[in-house]
């Protein structure tokens, strides 16, 4: 019965939680509709998918990437070693950057707030985001140099487009370095830059949670030796794709939030701050670009 499988693998997990997700998902029942279906006999198929998961799952995979999708914001997302797994505090910073949207958008003539780019987009996570929840007008860049993980991310844009064709549309996806992906013929005209770039430093990389270090991709987490590297590189080259008071959000980690701030005033930008995320941690530099 579906009863004893739950206790068998929640043991094994340590987590009747996780053993629970497993199985709405192995059986495709809603969540809550479990309860109901505990004296059922498990299906060959169902008990084989589960025995597989509880196994990579105490192999220290991440729960994400055994269950190959994992939710965030509105959205469902398709997730594998390829990309990194969708956060909370990346939740925070696309809310960050539809405020900075939204702040704009109603403005006496302001058009600006228009074309966004999303960089180093991963899963799509903030893109698609950004596009299921910002105006219907908006433009959305997404870039990123992994053309693995660029394909996970045309993945998720195809099931957004299954139930949202006009937010799917209003997407494009491009395979390059930062700003190098895209067209000569969007500079200065960015109203904004998101970006959940690696923040992370060579020395921490060591120290990290095995579960995050030995499955996520090395290189959407590290930056190099300060951590950051990557942060510095899009606050610097942000200025010649805004257009006059277009802003930037940068994710990054609490402890970087202060030579961040510096390095944005030393560049010249202007409005420059730090907004939390839902733990009351520092998250996201913020920042506007005064124009020439």
């Amino acid at each position: 019965m579906l009863r004893d499988l739950l206790d068998e693998y929640g043991r094994r997990l340590g987590s009747p939680t996780e053993a629970r997700w497993m199985a709405e998902q192995a059986t495709r029942l809603e969540p809550g509709a479990l309860l109901a279906h505990l004296g059922d006999p498990v299906a060959d198929d169902v008990r084989h998918t589960l025995d597989s998961w509880v196994v990579r799952r105490e192999s220290g995979e991440p729960l994400q990437y055994v269950l190959g999708s994992w939710p965030f914001r509105s959205l469902e997302l398709a997730v594998d070693r390829r990309v990194l797994i969708p956060r909370p505090e990346t939740e925070t910073v696309v809310g960050i950057a539809l405020d900075v949207i939204g702040a704009t958008a109603g403005e006496a003539g302001a058009d600006r707030v228009r074309r966004v780019v999303d960089l180093g987009t991963g899963s799509g996570a903030i893109a698609l985001s950004l596009a299921a929840e910002g105006p219907v007008d908006l433009e959305v860049w997404a870039t990123d140099r992994s053309s693995d993980a660029l394909a996970v991310a045309r993945a998720n844009l195809a099931a957004l487009a299954r139930h949202d064709q006009g937010a799917a549309r209003r997407v494009r996806l491009a395979l390059g370095s930062w700003f190098d992906a895209l067209p000569a013929t969007l500079i200065g005209t960015l109203s904004l830059v998101v970006s959940n770039p690696p923040y992370v430093s060579e020395a921490e990389w060591t120290g990290l949670d095995p579960v995050v270090r030995d499955h996520e991709p090395r290189r959407a987490l590290v930056a190099g030796v300060s951590g950051l590297e990557s942060i510095v590189e899009i606050v610097t080259r942000s200025r010649r794709w805004l257009v006059t008071e277009g802003c930037i959000v940068i994710e990054l980690a609490p402890h970087q939030a202060d030579t961040a701030v510096a390095a944005a005033a030393a560049a010249g930008y202007i409005d420059v701050r730090v907004e939390e995320d839902l733990t009351g941690r520092d998250r996201a530099l913020v920042a506007s670009w005064p124009g020439s």
